[in-house]
């Protein structure tokens, strides 16, 4: 099971965030919160290049949903809310 930490910003009512996971920093794309229904897509270039698209629910501090790649079975994909003091520096 692979770990990564994934930092959401709001400015302006547009949600952007980016990635961060075995050393490498990977911006995310169509990042949008409905309800409690939060989706996003990014690029991941190695050891392959793949395309997941992310959809989970969000509830409380957890979230819990599928990843999606192209034609690969979706994967379940799970985590908590950090406080934000732990991601910066």
């Amino acid at each position: 099971m692979s770990k990564a930490v994934i930092e959401l910003r709001e400015q302006d009512g547009v949600l952007s965030g980016v990635a961060h996971g075995s050393g490498v920093e990977v911006p995310l794309s169509e990042v949008a919160l409905d309800g409690d229904r939060l989706t996003w897509k990014q690029t991941i270039t190695k050891p392959m290049r793949l395309n997941p698209a992310f959809d989970v629910k969000v509830d409380g501090d957890t979230l819990h949903g599928l990843s999606k790649t192209g034609r690969l079975p979706s994967s379940k994909v799970a985590g908590e809310r950090q406080p934000a003091s732990q991601h910066q520096g």
